[in-house]
């Protein structure tokens, strides 16, 4: 799993891209998903909703869960979105996840930003 987190200030900032920039970026991820569509690799993408969008629940000894919306106080960043891929390699996940860091933002330029890799289905090392 790739996961690419957005900083609550690059996420609020996205309001300020210009349409062509948004489009931009859009079709990048659009051609990327669709590329690793083709190649069998995509099992899973999507795009979350931002740090307004967000709802927090943690569970409490007793009671009712406690539910707040958006992100918890401490956070800097939120996940912005993930693809969930079937390839034959790490190395192989890294080609994409460094696909998915150069992102064009504003201008094109890439936003580089950190993409974590998690392998799915393996349970924690004791």
């Amino acid at each position: 799993m790739l996961l690419i987190h957005a900083g609550r200030e690059g996420w609020n900032g996205l309001s300020s891209w210009s349409t062509e920039d948004v489009a931009g970026m859009v079709a990048f991820m659009r051609e990327l998903d669709s590329g690793l569509r083709a190649s069998g690799e995509l099992v899973d993408a999507n795009g979350l909703s931002g740090p307004t969008g967000a709802t927090t629940v943690r569970a409490q000894p007793e009671g009712s869960p406690l539910v707040s919306d958006g992100l918890r106080p401490e956070a800097a960043d939120c996940l912005a979105g993930y693809w969930v891929v079937d390839v034959a390699s790490q190395e192989r996940a890294i080609e994409i996840a460094a696909q998915i860091s150069a992102t064009p933002g504003p201008g094109g330029a890439p936003i580089r930003q950190q993409v974590e890799m998690h392998a799915i289905g393996e349970p924690p090392a004791v």
